[in-house]
């Protein structure tokens, strides 16, 4: 009869997670996941890992945004307007996948700090004075790859809003005006659109190496 609950019960249990959320409150969507053997450490690993498979997909959408732009630049001829539509796409593409990327970095800071709030009220419960050492120095460290992380994260996010919006001057210049003249004044821009994608990819990168050192070090 048990066997034949379980899937019922994570069936339930997931119903009620997708109602909660982080709108919710957050004691009841711990005890969901502490019900399926998730404690909050390993919904912590898991929402770094999103972080970090999100970021790697936003650095391919800022890439396809710039291919497109310079595709728009050595326009030869054909329908100019079909292009812009496509370099709208991959703008908001890439705006979406910014938000998504926002949402991930509030995931993990609340989890972050309501974990090693948790980890903090449970090393003042021990009794064993060499325990309490031990946790508080494990803690330390945790608290210091996690800040490391945390920075290269919120860094590699700010660096999207400056080629976002010059993504979406682009955008709005180019619906008013599919003409040949537009294309070359997109074409003197080229250097600094490139020159701020390789900064966003080059951080995107950075925060994503501390993800995985983050990871790799994190016993969840």
């Amino acid at each position: 009869m048990r066997n034949q609950t379980a899937p019922v019960v994570k069936i339930l249990v997931f119903i009620l997670l997708a109602g909660f959320g982080w709108s919710g409150c957050r004691s009841t969507y711990y005890a969901a996941w502490e019900s399926l053997g998730k404690e909050k450490r390993h919904l912590l690993r898991d929402e770094v890992e999103n972080a970090r498979e999100d970021q790697a997909r936003a650095s391919e959408e800022f890439k396809d945004a710039l291919t497109r732009i310079r595709e728009l630049t050595g326009f030869q001829g054909g329908e100019l307007e079909n292009v812009y539509l496509q370099l709208k796409d991959d703008y908001e593409d890439c705006e979406r996948r910014a938000a998504i990327i926002d949402d991930r970095i509030g995931n993990v800071e609340q989890i972050a700090a309501d974990l090693f709030a948790e980890w903090e009220t449970e090393i003042g419960q021990m009794s064993d004075a060499s325990f309490r050492a031990s946790s508080r120095q494990s803690l330390a460290r945790t608290r210091g790859r996690y800040q490391q992380l945390h920075r290269a994260m919120v860094q590699a996010r700010g660096r999207m809003d400056p080629v976002l919006s010059r993504l979406n001057d682009y955008v709005l210049y180019l619906k008013h005006n599919l003409n040949a003249q537009a294309v070359g004044a997109l074409g003197s821009e080229m250097g600094r659109i490139e020159a701020d994608v390789d900064v966003l990819i080059r951080d995107i990168e950075r925060s994503i190496q501390a993800a995985d050192t983050f990871l790799k070090d994190f016993e969840a």
